[in-house]
């Protein structure tokens, strides 16, 4: 998708804004671009911003922007969709049947943060790699089981990219500039926004487990390493201290002065973090969520679910929507 684009004429990229949509993600996409042009000292690209229906469109910020026009009124060969933690509001009949539209005309489409939701739910994935925000990612597994979802900052499959939201947007227009003007522009615009190194698309999200907990025990991070693995099915305590080589009471002992909870606990709020995140991003009924996440029955999951976050689950889900 990205190749050398250089005869002169500013490239157009369009961004359709989804309300709720990110503003980080949107602003690290669009300033690359704009600084490229003041290094190159001309016009490289142009970008015009998109919502539904023509109307400004708010951020999860509260940031409320202009937009140009509405999707579809005007051709574009590269839209960008921006959108948050609620992708459904993007996802109206008009937006999805303007989406395949533009894909049966040959046009690149590529989704910020969760954007790649609305791709999905047009039909316009089939057999293609994704990527999104990694909060996000277990929901749209859950709704699209045929797609792949990779772990990488951004993806990019034919005349499809995806992109992790947040500031691997930087990293994708940074990718996007070096393709089309050459690695020494894109370096250029890189060190304008003080980013010392410029991440490839294979960069997980993710900092490593070690760094996130702030815990060197290997046994303890191997531990954590399998339960995040197997929240579906979790694993009873005698086989994760297995897979470690210790007893089950040696594994209690590590946990607690490492991360100062038992590994039934630290297990559970996983699993229940893990609920919430479906709770909040799919329509997923509560009884399937707590299956989803190993619980043995609907009411154990909403008893542990009380005890955790100070309220039902369906109390969170409506709090959510408000």
């Amino acid at each position: 998708m990205f190749r050398s684009h250089d005869d002169g004429v500013a490239e157009a990229i369009g961004f359709l804004l989804v309300p709720g949509f990110s503003a980080m993600a949107f602003f690290s996409a669009v300033e690359p671009l704009r600084v490229a042009n003041r290094l190159s000292g001309r016009p490289l690209f142009s970008w015009r911003l998109y919502s539904e229906d023509g109307e400004p469109v708010e951020a999860s910020n509260g940031m409320r922007l202009l937009a140009d026009a509405r999707l579809g009124a005007e051709d574009n060969p590269t839209l960008i969709i921006c959108a948050g933690f609620e992708p459904a509001r993007g996802e109206s009949r008009r937006v999805l049947s303007q989406l395949r539209a533009m894909a049966r005309a040959g046009a690149t489409l590529g989704a910020l943060d969760t954007g790649a939701h609305i791709l999905a739910r047009a039909g316009l994935l089939a057999g293609v790699k994704v990527t999104m925000h990694w909060e996000a990612a277990p929901a749209f597994r859950e709704e699209f089981p045929d797609i792949e979802v990779v772990d990488e900052l951004f993806e990019i499959q034919g005349r499809v990219f995806t992109c992790a939201g947040g500031a691997a947007a930087l990293d994708l227009m940074l990718h996007m500039i070096g393709a089309r003007h050459g690695p020494a522009l894109a370096s250029a615009v890189s060190e304008q926004f003080i980013h010392d190194r410029i991440r490839g698309s294979h960069d997980h999200q993710r900092m490593a487990l070690s760094t996130r907990l702030k815990v060197t025990n290997s046994k303890v991070l191997r531990v954590v390493a399998l339960m995040e693995r197997h929240l579906e099915q979790p694993l009873a305590p005698a086989a994760l201290a297995r897979h470690v080589g210790v007893t089950a009471r040696q594994l209690e002992r590590l946990f607690a002065a490492a991360l100062a909870v038992s590994p039934a606990r630290y297990y559970l709020g996983l699993r229940l973090t893990r609920a919430r995140h479906l709770l909040r991003q799919t329509d997923l009924p509560a009884v399937e969520i707590a299956m989803i996440t190993g619980f043995s029955s609907g009411s154990a999951f909403s008893r542990g679910y009380r005890e955790h976050f100070g309220l039902a689950p369906r109390e969170d889900r409506r709090e959510e929507g408000v």
